[in-house]
């Protein structure tokens, strides 16, 4: 039987400054993960998308490697947005940076958690790295 890796990398985004037409379009945002996937390297299995109304949109895209999500506040140019895989295969920092250029976000919280790190005790925990990025517009800062 062969080990399982249990190493996965979980980027949680806070993207500010967004484009409130494209955070309230759920196909849009469907089609914007679906080729986010696609950059960073991860199989799809299948997706969901829900626009709320008046306004918002939470979604789903399920990857071999494990999924994105969102929840959009158009009304705000807000949304949270989480990519997590499991193994190495996959460049998940990739997806995200797609996403923020898609979503046309102006700024960005980012915390990396580096998941399923083995304890000596059979136990598992975690690392976090958090950086803030003031994002490019159009090629202009």
């Amino acid at each position: 039987m062969s080990e399982i890796e249990t190493i996965g990398f979980h980027y949680v985004v806070e993207a500010a400054g967004c484009d409130p037409e494209v955070l309230g379009d759920a196909d849009r945002i469907r089609q914007i993960f679906l080729d986010a996937a696609k950059v960073g390297n991860m199989e799809v299995k299948s997706s969901y998308f829900f626009k709320f109304s008046p306004t918002g949109v939470s979604g789903v895209v399920i990857v071999a490697e494990s999924h994105i999500s969102v929840h959009t506040w158009p009304e705000r140019g807000y949304a949270a947005l989480d990519v997590y895989t499991c193994g190495t295969k996959a460049d998940p920092e990739k997806a995200v940076d797609y996403i923020l250029e898609q979503f046309k976000a102006k700024y960005a919280h980012v915390s990396e958690i580096k998941r399923g790190i083995e304890e000596d005790d059979d136990t598992y925990t975690h690392m976090i790295m958090t950086w803030e990025e003031a994002l490019r517009k159009n090629g202009k800062e």
